[in-house]
């Protein structure tokens, strides 16, 4: 074990040290909004009784990657697959680079291998919740349009 900060966590990642799924990742980028301890229990604490929203990532396909669609993004399902039932599969010939030129209102972390993901996010969040910093794992500018 090894205690590490978010933005240490994430420099790790990055560095290929150690990994973690997109979604450790997404909250690690949240996470990086506090620079104490103390300010995280104090944003946690104001923000406990507002309420929550259950999330489910889809998984869309591009042909060099993917990007996992949260609630609020524009190619996010209206009828999400919650359960994994309906065996849904999104795909799209169009490059990763490509969706994000064309897109405008963006809650994804896009995956273009094991070590190189993004989060991009426009929306505002529910419930006062924060925002993950957009941070990016190569020099790629998927953040040019926000």
């Amino acid at each position: 074990l090894q205690w590490s900060s978010p933005p240490e966590a994430i420099e790790r990642f990055k560095s290929q040290e150690i990994w973690f799924p997109p979604p450790q990742f997404y909250e690690f980028c949240r996470l990086c909004n506090f620079s104490s301890l103390g300010e995280l229990h104090k944003f946690s604490s104001e923000r406990a009784l507002e309420g929550c929203e259950r999330w489910m990532p889809v998984m869309l396909n591009a042909s060099d990657g993917n990007i996992q669609l949260l609630p609020g993004d524009e190619l996010y399902p209206e009828d999400p697959d919650y359960t994994g039932e309906k065996k849904i599969i999104m795909s799209t010939d169009k490059k990763v680079e490509d969706l994000m030129k064309e897109g405008s209102t963006f809650h994804r972390i896009v995956i273009k291998n094991m070590y190189n993901f993004a989060v991009c996010v426009n929306i505002q969040a529910k419930y006062k919740h924060m925002n993950p910093l957009m941070i990016n794992c190569d020099s790629s500018d998927y953040n040019s349009k926000l």
